[in-house]
């Protein structure tokens, strides 16, 4: 009799079930990041419940910049229904932070027909920050005011950086090296063994160091010899070609010329400055 054969019992395979916590990790990056995107993207649209409170609330710093973008936009379509917050902005135009300062010089240009911000825009000639008066200058411009006229010839100039402590100098930036306004191109060791940041205040460049790396300075002397940015210059260039005089006429010819470190766009908008300022010039001269 043949011999009865084994048979070998198996349980059977568990169905395969995946790893969940791959699938669900890059989901959640992904939906976070898109949030995050759409939360800080100034293109989306605010409602006018979130434009009034984050034009009066400014915890949210980039909520209100958004909020500010937003109004700038719907002006330049001559949207009538965003003067319902011109007193916020007039606000803002008054705020400690600079930034709120800077952007809110930028919306009031928008507005040529409004005199508060005509009014407020000359107040901000006098800002102490430079970025505010220069934006203040290029928006009196469309109010057809020439009083922001020596700022504007400021922003084709080079500039120094004062050292703000005394100490040793530290630099973090080569002669050429391009910045944001904002950038720590320097630091400083004080006696004290406190290490201070130098930012720049403005977008630019790095025309030459006036100190060695290492050197030990003093409060408000000069560490650099700063170029303004591309857009700084072309945007006083348009600026001038409005309202540029006899006092300009040196500065803009200079970018006429061209040579290093002046793009072709600035070289053809200083061209056409120069040439508006010498006809603006030939018809005030001319007997009427």
């Amino acid at each position: 009799m043949p011999p009865t054969p084994t048979v070998v019992i198996r349980p059977l395979k568990p169905p395969h079930r995946p790893n969940t916590t791959i699938l669900v990790v890059p989901c959640l990056f992904v939906v976070v990041t898109f949030l995050f995107w759409y939360q800080t993207w100034f293109g989306r649209q605010m409602s006018p419940q979130e434009m009034q409170q984050y034009l009066t609330d400014t915890s949210v710093p980039h909520k209100t910049q958004h909020a500010l973008s937003q109004m700038a936009d719907r002006m330049s379509r001559g949207d009538a229904e965003v003067r319902r917050w011109y007193p916020q902005v007039l606000a803002l135009s008054r705020s400690e932070e600079p930034l709120f300062r800077l952007t809110t010089a930028w919306v009031m240009g928008q507005d040529n027909s409004s005199e508060e911000f005509h009014r407020a825009l000359v107040g901000l000639l006098r800002d102490p920050d430079a970025r505010v008066q220069w934006n203040a200058a290029l928006a009196l411009v469309r109010f057809g005011d020439a009083s922001g006229e020596p700022q504007l010839r400021l922003m084709l100039s080079p500039s120094t950086l004062p050292a703000p402590q005394s100490g040793v100098v530290q630099l973090k930036l080569k002669p050429r090296d391009s910045f944001r306004a904002g950038t720590v191109v320097a630091h400083i060791r004080t006696a004290a063994g406190l290490l201070v940041e130098v930012r720049s205040p403005v977008d630019g460049e790095i025309k030459a160091w006036d100190v060695p790396d290492g050197a030990t300075v003093s409060a408000g002397q000069s560490l650099a010899r700063m170029s303004p940015s591309d857009d700084q210059v072309w945007e006083a260039l348009r600026g001038l070609y409005l309202v540029g005089g006899e006092r300009d006429l040196e500065a803009v010819e200079a970018c006429a010329q061209g040579g290093e470190g002046i793009s072709l766009r600035v070289k053809h908008q200083a061209e056409m400055t120069a040439q508006a300022i010498h006809h603006r010039l030939a018809s005030q001269r001319a007997p009427s």
